[in-house]
């Protein structure tokens, strides 16, 4: 799953590089598509790569669908001149990337394969909100299915890089900062948790973001959902149940009537920044 990984890393960066090529050239259609590697776009590409030093053609054969309704606005996108040198560069960028994304096919073919026994705790961990197949795979192979080896949560947390540091000499805190634990699961995680406080399909994860951003961050309320869908994954692969969205729904109702502790209510306010002073009853 690290080899997948870097494939794909591998994929963006040449993407990176065939969008250099055509904006040195002035040919801009990033600023008309969202994807410079859609259908519409690559036909584009082909037919300038066929002639470089004409794109003066017409675009509207090689576009399709709703894209037509920008034949226009794609058509000065085209207006520019790629020298030799760089329609050269761009057609083995091209042939890299291909090669590229046949690797990475063949690659998951062989994973599948591989995975195919732990078929039934891939698709528990698949249940978690913003978790699809290969996520889970490679969630699953660096964590393992036996929970057994991690006595809590909190622990494989930890080992995840997902909780704050406890760095505290002289009865000074020096930092809180997450530890650089985790470099390959951590990333998978984050990236999930953002997909999955995007949207509004699944509010019980959406409210809790929305709930430490106001209070922390967004990036420190993203760490925070990270935690929670690892403690989630957790308690699934203990258990062999899956994702109950109701567990954290109900966790997330506010009774009716609450009691605070004297004690309580100081720590309270002290945690929203107020000082505790005694009244002055002196007249």
């Amino acid at each position: 799953m690290r080899y997948r990984v870097k494939l794909t890393n591998f994929k963006s960066s040449e993407k990176n590089r065939t969008q250099n090529c055509l904006t040195v050239s002035n040919i801009q259609l990033a600023n008309v598509l969202s994807d410079t590697f859609g259908k519409s776009s690559m036909a584009i590409i082909e037919r300038i790569l066929e002639t470089p030093l004409d794109t003066n053609f017409d675009v509207t054969p090689l576009i399709h669908g709703s894209l037509r309704a920008k034949a226009s606005d794609l058509q000065l996108a085209i207006d520019g001149l790629i020298s030799p040198e760089q329609a050269q560069k761009l057609a083995i960028i091209r042939q890299h990337y291909d090669s590229l994304e046949v690797c990475k096919l063949n690659l998951e073919s062989v994973i599948l394969s591989l995975t195919a026994s732990l078929q039934k705790e891939i698709n528990l961990v698949a249940t978690v909100p913003g978790i699809k197949a290969f996520s889970a795979i490679a969630i699953i192979s660096e964590i393992g299915v036996d929970m057994s080896v991690f006595p809590t949560a909190k622990h494989l947390c930890s080992w995840a890089g997902l909780t704050p540091q406890n760095n505290e000499s002289a009865g000074k805190k020096k930092s809180v900062r997450i530890s650089r634990a985790g470099v390959y699961i951590k990333p998978l995680l984050v990236q999930c948790a953002n997909s999955v406080v995007s949207s509004e399909k699944h509010p019980e994860i959406r409210n809790r973001f929305l709930s430490i951003k106001r209070r922390r961050g967004h990036k420190r309320a993203i760490i925070a959902i990270a935690r929670m869908m690892l403690t989630a994954i957790y308690q699934i692969l203990t258990k062999s149940e899956p994702y109950n969205a109701e567990l954290y729904k109900k966790a997330d109702v506010i009774p009716l009537h609450r009691e605070v502790t004297l004690e309580q209510a100081v720590f309270i306010l002290q945690r929203q920044g107020y000082t505790i002073s005694t009244a002055d009853n002196t007249a």
